[in-house]
């Protein structure tokens, strides 16, 4: 009989969490659709928003492209380097820029990207709408009838999803270009050899799921951070507890988006 408050206060707080996980990830979803419609909406970009659109596309892209560029060649070199040589070694050599772009270019870019975005760029770009937050600043917007989603939460969100896509395509390609490089040398007579097989590579099911991977990775990234800002409790004590679940959330996302894209890959 004693256990039976007990059991009873257990599943309380079961329901409880559910209910609270569930309304984080509502929260989410209804502000990712509500950045969607003021993206698409004409009336969102007027003459006074260009400027701050463009300031937030720069410090999150111009920062970061350069690094990341850097550091996914360097990575993709060693890679490369281990690919050819194993296939090299298994007999496997015509194999071995289809894995390179399989691995490199589909998987390992485009995830890389999103993460160093994330932690660069979004993640601290949501630290500012807490503290914009907490100062009151957006009451104050509200308050002088303007939106705040519009003119703070929007500008970042488009800035975070166009900085992941902007280094997903510039490293891939040069991604690309090492792949060709390290294969075949400064030699242009294998060049439509290469452009075939990695056209083989590209079909139009594998492009367009590349694509939209890369699109919701950008949107995950961009999303969570501000809807963790937003909505999570702004004490100071529970910052770093709130970065963490936004570190989750987002994890986890990513493992979602990457698991459907590889069964729609090789399923």
């Amino acid at each position: 009989m004693a256990s039976t408050p007990h059991a009873g206060s257990q599943l309380t707080d079961l329901v409880r969490s559910a209910a609270r996980w569930a309304s984080n990830w509502w929260r989410i979803v209804h502000l990712g659709a509500l950045i969607l419609v003021l993206a698409v909406s004409p009336g969102s970009y007027g003459r006074d928003f260009w400027p701050l659109l463009a300031r937030q596309i720069y410090l999150a892209t111009a920062p970061v492209l350069l690094w990341f560029t850097i550091l996914s060649s360097l990575l993709g070199l060693v890679l490369i380097r281990i690919v050819v040589v194993t296939a090299l070694g298994y007999g496997l050599s015509q194999y071995a820029v289809d894995m390179v772009v399989r691995v490199l270019v589909l998987e390992i870019i485009p995830l890389g990207a999103a993460l160093f975005v994330a932690m660069r760029c979004t993640i601290p770009q949501g630290g500012e709408v807490l503290a914009l937050r907490e100062q009151g600043e957006l009451q104050r917007l509200r308050d002088a009838g303007q939106d705040p989603v519009r003119w703070v939460v929007l500008p970042r969100a488009l800035a975070g999803m166009f900085s992941v896509v902007t280094l997903a395509a510039v490293s891939c390609v040069v991604a690309l270009v090492l792949a060709y490089l390290t294969i075949y040398g400064f030699n242009p007579w294998a060049l439509e050899t290469y452009t075939r097989m990695v056209g083989q590579v590209f079909s139009p099911v594998v492009t367009l799921i590349f694509v939209f991977k890369t699109v919701f990775f950008a949107l995950a990234v961009s999303l969570i951070p501000m809807a963790s800002s937003l909505f999570d409790p702004p004490q100071a004590d529970q910052r770093a507890r709130s970065e963490l679940q936004t570190l989750v959330r987002m994890s986890l996302v990513l493992l979602f988006i990457e698991a459907i894209s590889l069964m729609g890959n090789y399923y």
